[in-house]
């Protein structure tokens, strides 16, 4: 499964790959005809996020390929993997369904970000279950509130205590 934005080639995270992410990264590259990035892996895709998107995919099965984790190629001039971004999974029964994004700071303030983050919103709405993506980041992280702005994002929620911002995007009508 993959999508294409003008400057960059988003491919779902299979079962198959988040397996050779976690055993050999460079096994991931080869599957994926690209070189990863020196700063490999991006922000909170950690180990233990792997891990997570690897239970989720192998409990969820082939129809949850797409609903997780996605790997974000940039074409020019070489296929480089600058970053991941996804949804937490399946869309709620209310509709809703939450992405999240993280380039390298390699990478970062180029619109890569906003370029991803539209590509993920547009898919969702593709799926008529989908009626709101939302996303949260925390108050400190001014560029993720910028990105999900220009995506034309809301913020809607301020949980004080933790800092975490709520942002959210509804179907347009």
């Amino acid at each position: 499964m993959k999508i294409s934005t003008d400057r960059l080639d988003l491919v779902a995270a299979t079962f198959a790959h988040v397996q050779a992410e976690l055993d050999c990264t460079d096994r991931l590259a080869q599957m994926l005809g690209s070189a990863l990035g020196p700063e490999w892996p991006p922000g909170e895709h950690d180990r233990d996020a792997q891990e997570y998107f690897l239970d989720c995919l192998q409990k969820g099965g082939p129809a949850a390929t797409g609903w997780h984790g996605w790997y974000v190629i940039i074409r020019d001039p070489q296929a480089v993997v600058i970053g991941t971004g996804g949804y937490h999974g399946l869309p709620r029964d209310n509709g809703d369904v939450e992405i999240g994004f993280s380039i390298m700071t390699g990478w970062q303030k180029r619109g890569y970000a906003t370029e991803l983050v539209r590509a993920l919103v547009a898919r969702a709405f593709s799926h008529n279950r989908v009626s709101r993506v939302i996303a949260q980041t925390t108050a400190g992280n001014s560029a993720s509130c910028k990105v999900l702005e220009k995506a034309g994002f809301q913020l809607v929620v301020l949980d004080q205590p933790q800092e975490t911002l709520c942002f959210e995007l509804h179907r347009p009508d």
